[in-house]
């Protein structure tokens, strides 16, 4: 009979709950530099006694270990920073460490970690970072899908774009603010800068890459993205038919106008003319009446 060695669950040594919060569109983390500084791109400083944050310029704040008073101190002091400012979902995670197991996603939800270093630290901020911000790129481009809808349903059933040139305008515009908001500014296929200086964390990053499906969306979100794209230059070729075809009537309507005065005038101009070459038969032909 084979023994079994039964090794005991190792010890959870410290819980630190991460929030990603999502403050605006972007934040000018210009002149922000202080002494505790721990990385200046994205710009990551200790808070407090355990705290840590991290701010991104794409609009997302990631804290470590921060209570709710903290939290609202860190965000009231950048706010002034923030552009754009608007509230989306928030990403929270507990972060447990384990010294002697393996960096993985436990089943209650949380993460298990060999330490809490900077260096880690840094890689999940960028995870959860990248995830509340593609959070809120979805469900912009998502609410233009959902504009996009009744126009595509009306050009389907009745075989022609509609009428409402304005609202096809701002459907264009809407298409593309959100296509140059997203396109370019959340870089999902770049990994963290700190992956250089350490390539053991790789792995680490590859299981919470993994977790919040960064790679998955970020594809469907460009895809998506290429429709709306595709979409805008349709819409903008309807509005240049329609108005090639208007013109086209408009062109045809003056030509016809245009002739119709001409033949006005040639009317005008001869009834005068018949009136004169009656008037002036009507003499010639009584004298020789009158001599008969």
């Amino acid at each position: 009979m084979t023994d079994i060695e039964f090794r005991p669950t190792p010890a959870v040594a410290h819980a630190v709950t991460a929030r990603a919060l999502l403050l605006g569109e972007r934040i000018d983390t210009v002149g922000l530099e202080r002494a505790d500084l721990v990385s200046t791109s994205p710009l990551a400083f200790h808070v407090g006694q355990a705290g840590f944050a991290v701010l991104y310029r794409f609009g997302v704040a990631v804290l470590f270990g921060l209570s709710p008073l903290e939290e609202d101190e860190i965000v009231t002091k950048i706010g002034a920073r923030v552009a754009g400012a608007s509230r989306g979902d928030d990403e929270t995670l507990v972060i447990e460490t384990m010294h002697d197991g393996e960096e993985k996603a436990l089943p209650n939800g949380r993460l298990a970690v060999k330490d809490l270093s900077e260096a880690r630290l840094l890689v999940i901020a960028d995870a959860l970072a990248k995830s509340v911000a593609l959070a809120r790129d979805e469900r912009r481009v998502n609410a233009v899908f959902d504009t996009i809808e009744p126009f595509a349903a009306e050009l389907a059933s009745k075989g022609r774009p509609p009428w409402r040139r304005k609202a096809m305008l701002e459907l264009i515009g809407q298409t593309l603010l959100v296509r140059h908001r997203v396109s370019g500014r959340v870089a999902v296929e770049d990994k963290p800068d700190v992956l250089w200086d350490r390539p053991d964390l790789e792995r680490l990053y590859a299981r919470l890459e993994d977790e919040y499906e960064l790679e998955a969306r970020g594809r469907t979100l460009n895809a998506k993205i290429d429709v709306l794209g595709e979409t805008a230059r349709a819409l903008t070729d309807l509005i240049d038919a329609d108005r090639s075809v208007r013109l086209e009537w408009i062109i045809i309507v003056l030509i016809a106008m245009e002739f119709g005065l001409s033949l006005f005038q040639i009317l005008v101009e001869q009834h005068p003319r018949a009136q004169h070459a009656a008037s002036t038969a009507a003499p010639v032909s009584a004298p020789d009446s009158h001599a008969k």
